[in-house]
């Protein structure tokens, strides 16, 4: 529990029982989800913060590392409806959103949803599909809803889209635009298991696949409350302006073409919230937003040509902002 002094920083520090929640929450989730990816937690507790942060993620890795796997698991232990959308180049907008159909019988339209229609969505190779297609993501992702012609038909909360891309192989695929990649909360990479963790897996999938014993360990319903419960947390004035100082600064990197957008302060205030509650803390501190600012802020920074050359990346600017900027202190970290 917060000291005395924390309580006068932070008045409107919240009731513990809220922050139980996300807690009980979180790991129940992470605890499911780690039968099935092994290795991976910091990755699985990312992307759990992602869904309670209600954000989107977009997983950039190899194939075969476990990215559809992370996500049925995901689906499945929260006991929300799971979709799957495999992107081609030959798909339509109405692949993705559906359709409406005549009825001879009705003599009316009627809409058939599309795989859109889902509480977890995964958008398998993204990147492949026509930007055209890619587009009739952008109000699903923003606005939590889909228009097919002209009538406007609500998402079931939660709502998250887990998007994968393949990161070496670009035959055939379709840059994601600086729109949507702006859409996603967080880039994550799962990455290669270590021996020991391979060998794990093998053993895991001997007799059947570990998913086939993942059960819900958490309600909708109270999935909800841990989201509500994250918005409480509270963020210092000195926070917030470290937030806007870093953001800042990718903006007038020398390296950088085009820095972060101010959907990505937004982006890593709610993500510096949701670990805050995960860590049982009602506040946030200068270290939630060190730990999260690569994964909130890379993707959405474009480097500069000459520093292409120079094989300088996103990440590393990131890391070099992080060097450079002064961190908080005082009441901030009280």
């Amino acid at each position: 529990m917060p000291d005395q002094n924390t309580q006068q920083v932070y008045p409107n520090s919240r009731p513990r029982q809220r922050l139980d929640v996300v807690q009980q929450v979180a790991e129940s989730i992470v605890h499911s989800v780690n039968q099935v990816i092994i290795g991976k937690r910091n990755e699985i507790r990312l992307t759990v913060l992602g869904l309670l942060s209600q954000g989107h993620i977009l997983i950039e890795d190899i194939p075969g590392v476990g990215k559809t796997m992370l996500a049925k698991a995901l689906a499945r232990s929260i006991g929300c409806s799971f979709s799957r959308i495999q992107f081609t180049p030959d798909m339509l907008p109405s692949d993705v959103t559906g359709v409406s159909l005549f009825n001879q019988q009705t003599r009316q339209f009627e809409f058939r949803p599309g795989p859109i229609m889902a509480q977890i969505v995964l958008a398998d190779e993204i990147n492949r599909a026509t930007p055209k297609t890619q587009a009739a993501l952008l109000e699903a992702m923003e606005e939590k809803q889909i228009t097919v012609d002209g009538v406007t038909y609500a998402l079931d909360q939660p709502f998250l889209l887990l998007a994968t891309q393949n990161p070496i192989e670009y035959e055939g695929t379709f840059p994601l635009p600086e729109a949507q990649l702006d859409r996603f909360l967080v880039r994550i990479q799962l990455g290669y298991p270590t021996p020991h963790e391979e060998m794990l897996v093998l053993g895991a999938q001997q007799y059947e696949h570990p998913l086939a014993a993942v059960t819900q360990v958490v309600t909708v319903q109270d999935l909800l409350a841990a989201q509500n419960a994250v918005r409480q947390v509270h963020v210092a004035d000195e926070i917030k302006q470290y937030i806007i100082a870093l953001v800042s600064a990718s903006r007038q990197h020398p390296d950088v073409y085009l820095g972060s957008s101010p959907r990505g302060s937004l982006a890593l205030f709610r993500c510096a919230q949701t670990r805050a509650a995960m860590s049982g803390r009602d506040y946030v501190q200068p270290d939630d937003v060190k730990a999260l600012a690569e994964v909130a802020l890379a993707h959405r920074i474009i480097v500069s040509a000459a520093a292409r050359i120079r094989e300088v990346s996103s990440r590393s600017i990131v890391q070099d902002i992080l060097n450079t900027t002064p961190v908080p202190g005082g009441s901030a970290l009280r």
